[in-house]
């Protein structure tokens, strides 16, 4: 009898000790708690840290920076720390999170925005700093303009074709690199026009009544480029409510994988689609976990990282986003047990399959 309760306690006491040591994670989450984006994007991080078994909560500032420094005071400087914070560099907000995590022993990762070069010099002895993790956007806004010239065709000599471009916030590192993609692709193709830039701050509402105004004052323009997918919806029914036809009369480009816009890919009101990026917070949970374990993964593709998530989205490949999501393996993805030349295959492939 003492035996097997020596032996019961021993389990128990091992069960514990495994979810004593479970890595504890918070997300300051930038987006509203209703935002089909960043609600998609923290169930992938959360279906992620599930299968690592770590600890993952998600604060959402609904988009008030304010939420978010005061989130992040709380993890930082409150009596429960996380192992590890996940932050966003949105609007900037970084540098006053990063004066908060001195010295506070939790070990920060910064996702989708990375820090700006003026911004990385703040980096003092005082943070413990995993690094960042970021996507390829200047490489889609590059994309999408190349893409919709594509599928508009060539134009004869001397004649022009006009674009309108819906960025998103001036004070957001991922739409200004999506903008430089756009100034790009535009060097290089001299026969587009681009009439009018304007910041929807990623805001179907703010999209349609900027497009309403602009389709009248620009009343020859056959593109349309927006840096997301809300201010796509947005300009799509503002040219619809003119009378004339998204895909027909005026070709669009968009950015993300939200169900409508996929099913605009596939019905073709959207000509042209990138995605991908919303992956990148489960790929960082899977660098977490390995950090964790005690894997060095700067030697696994550096510090500071910027991950080739973005594609075109064909019809089929959109109609396969809107079908339940491949279950990933993330396991399976870590460095844990693997060679020095290890690379991590993160892609949007892996939910393609």
């Amino acid at each position: 009898m003492l035996k097997v309760l020596i032996t019961c306690v021993w389990l128990l006491g091992a069960a514990y000790g495994t979810m004593a040591q479970a890595a504890s994670v918070v997300f300051l989450n930038p987006g509203l708690s209703t935002e089909t984006f960043w609600v998609s994007y923290a169930q992938f991080m959360q279906a992620a840290a599930k299968d690592l078994g770590l600890d993952l909560r998600v604060r959402y500032s609904e988009r008030d920076t304010r939420n978010t420094l005061a989130q992040a005071r709380e993890a930082l400087q409150g009596a429960e720390r996380p192992d590890y914070l996940v932050l966003v560099n949105e609007q900037y907000v970084a540098p006053q999170i990063l004066r908060m995590a001195q010295g506070s022993g939790v070990k920060l990762l910064l996702v989708n925005n990375a820090l700006t070069a003026d911004q990385a010099q703040m980096l003092g002895s005082g943070v413990n700093w995993l690094g960042s993790m970021v996507s390829n956007d200047e490489q889609a806004g590059y994309l999408m303009l190349n893409d919709l010239l594509r599928a508009h065709g060539s134009v004869a000599p001397g004649e022009t074709i006009e674009l309108l471009a819906f960025s998103g916030v001036k004070t957001t590192p991922a739409a200004l690199l999506r903008e430089q993609g756009l100034r790009r692709a535009l060097a290089e193709h001299p026969q587009v026009r681009l009439r009018q830039l304007v910041y929807g701050e990623w805001n179907r509402q703010r999209a349609y009544e900027q497009a309403t105004l602009l389709f009248k004052r620009y009343p020859q323009t056959t593109l349309v480029w927006s840096a997301n997918d809300e201010m796509a919806l947005g300009a799509m029914q503002a040219l619809q409510d003119s009378g004339r036809v998204p895909g027909k009369d005026v070709l669009f480009s968009a950015l993300n994988s939200s169900p409508e816009v996929l099913n605009a890919r596939m019905d073709g009101r959207l000509t042209t689609l990138v995605a991908g990026h919303f992956t990148l917070g489960g790929w960082a949970m899977v660098l977490i976990n390995d950090d964790a374990k005690g894997v060095d993964i700067n030697a696994h593709g550096g510090r500071d990282r910027q991950e080739a998530l973005f594609q075109l989205i064909d019809t089929a490949q959109a109609r396969r986003l809107l079908e339940p999501m491949a279950k990933v393996d993330f396991r399976a993805l870590s460095a844990v047990d693997k060679p020095a030349s290890y690379r991590y295959p993160f892609s949007l492939q892996l939910l393609l399959r």
